[in-house]
């Protein structure tokens, strides 16, 4: 055994790596917490300033060959991938690269499969992944919990490069990071525009939680309808307490007189865009390109970022700026090599010993949606099938109460299905006692004398507001009130209907559909963060 008890593959030096980050998953922004985000710029900040000094930075590195550096890169990128590759290389990890040109990847390989079979071959692990594929880090961070479990290692980190249109937290700690180095460090205020195609933009997407770490943000977004950002992202912005203006062009924009001196442009994603949008292409890059001409009409000391490349045939920031004061772009790339190398160093739980704040907390869920109401002693004489009352069986009532008729008619429909309700029975639209205009469903269900737990909780997730009685010797014996769930798990008939989602069956990577509630009908998958109203869940 080697010191400390540890298994025998242990070496001492991982031991030193205990930070509290250690093989924590960094796949969406908010999975580190406010205080965690800002000890990211400030340990950046050291380490950078310590560089340039010439001054130690052993306390940084990992220094062990053994910690293995998985680059899964299976879309093409440069600027990222080549960042985490030096990154590993400044912190003395081994850095293996997989990418879309040599690797297998893309031969209808499990996701899932592979990761674990890499973890395997390896003591300490962390995965950076960029994949088209939404989610996928949030799923690798619960599926290997429990493989490394058995294998008796350390969990894995994983780090999420990019996955499709969601989000790429790295980019933005690193735009943040550039923010606070622009403002003198000062986390007040910011007030930035954000200009280009933000609709397909997962750098921008990003921003709706990254600059949360302002006390006072204002966001102005430039794009034309076609490339404006969803209003999933807009709306989380305002709940953060953003103050968020929209423009069409950079020139209704300028004609303005409050204009940001922080600039962050992107680039016209065309290869993702319809036939329809790529019909006015020529119109939207018109819209959103910055031109000589307005050069004056910036106030002093603007800066413009972009997250790079460039599109060199169409850039949205032209290059006759490369040689202006306008340029912080180029520095803000060179960014991403510094915080990558504290992302990893957190992870790796090489640093983090003198953090203090609060960490990211995992969301917690009371499944108290189903309760048990007292039981009614007389006879309920509208259960019944046909004209003859129910003596023995389930009667659901004030099924989608309230609601449209056709929509009462449709939630019978799905409750029938999904609970594969194809027994004699009977069902209807009935007047409800709150009101001569109310109506409600009901489905008397005779014979049937019992009902499984699951199939309470599923009821409950299609059918929120019904009751569920249970009828015998024609009285109620027992009744349960059911209300919308927290989440929506474990059934196989519902799914997420975003085809890039991890979750998607098609893409068939066996991830169970896990949903959360966000409103009162809305819902967001688990792993990709689409939005559904509640009706959209459900396979039928």
């Amino acid at each position: 055994m080697a010191k400390h008890g540890g298994p025998q593959w242990m070496k001492e030096g991982s031991m030193l790596r205990d930070g509290p980050f250690k093989g924590r998953t960094i796949s969406v922004v908010n999975d580190l917490s406010l205080d965690e985000q800002r000890y990211l710029y400030r340990k950046t900040r050291e380490l950078k300033e310590a560089v340039q000094r010439g001054e130690d930075t052993s306390a940084f590195r990992i220094n062990d060959p053994d910690y293995q550096i998985y680059l899964i890169f299976m879309e093409d990128s440069t600027r990222t991938r080549e960042s985490f590759r030096n990154a590993g290389k400044f912190l003395g990890a081994r850095v293996n690269v997989f990418d879309t040109a040599s690797s297998s990847f893309n031969k209808n390989e499990s996701i899932t499969d592979a990761i674990k079979m890499l973890f395997g071959y390896s003591n300490e692990s962390c995965f950076i992944l960029r994949t088209k594929l939404e989610g996928v880090c949030t799923w690798l961070n619960e599926a290997l919990d429990s493989y490394a479990r058995l294998t008796g290692k350390p969990r894995p980190a994983f780090i999420n490069g990019g996955d499709g249109k969601h989000e790429h937290p790295t980019q933005e700690f690193l735009d943040e990071f550039s923010f606070l180095e622009q403002l003198g460090w000062d986390d007040s205020h910011i007030h930035v525009a954000m200009v280009g195609d933000l609709y397909h933009g997962r750098t921008v997407h990003s921003k709706a939680d990254g600059l949360r770490i302002f006390r006072n943000v204002e966001v102005d977004l430039i794009a034309p309808e076609l490339l404006s950002m969803p209003a999933y992202y807009v709306d989380k912005m305002k709940a953060n307490g953003f103050r968020v203006r929209i423009f069409e062009s950079i020139d209704e924009y300028l004609a303005q007189p409050h204009v940001a001196r922080l600039w962050y442009f992107t680039r016209l994603q065309l290869e993702r865009m319809g036939e329809a949008v790529l019909e006015r292409t020529p119109f939207l890059r018109q819209a959103v390109t910055f031109r000589k001409d307005m050069l004056g009409k910036l106030p002093e000391g603007t800066r413009f970022y972009h997250p790079l490349p460039r599109d060199r045939n169409f850039p949205t920031i032209p290059f006759f700026l490369d040689n202006l004061p306008l340029n912080g772009w180029d520095g803000q790339s060179i960014n991403g090599y510094w915080t990558r190398i504290i992302e990893i160093a957190m992870v790796s739980g090489q640093i983090g010993h003198d953090f203090e704040g609060e960490h990211a907390a995992r969301p917690q869920f009371v499944d108290d949606f189903v309760t048990e109401a007292p039981a009614q002693e007389k006879r309920k004489p509208e259960y019944k099938v046909g004209i003859k009352p129910v003596e023995e069986g389930i009667v659901i009532d004030h099924i989608a109460t309230g609601k449209p008729i056709g929509e009462i008619w449709d939630t019978i429909d799905a409750v029938r299905k999904i609970l594969r309700l194809d027994v004699r029975s009977s069902h209807g639209v009935y007047h409800s006692n709150r009101g001569p205009e109310i109506y409600k469903g009901i489905i008397s269900l005779p014979d049937i004398i019992s009902f499984g737990e699951k199939d309470l909780k599923k009821l409950a997730a299609i059918a929120p507001g019904c009751t569920l009685n249970l009828i015998r010797h024609a009285h109620v014996a027992r009744k349960f009130r059911l209300s919308m769930p927290p989440r929506i798990y474990g059934f196989d008939e519902i799914s997420c209907k975003n085809e890039n989602c991890i979750s998607y069956p098609a893409n068939h990577e066996g991830v169970p559909t896990e949903f959360w509630r966000k409103g009162e009908q809305t819902f967001v998958c688990k792993y990709c963060e689409r939005e559904h109203r509640f009706r959209e869940i459900w396979d039928v």
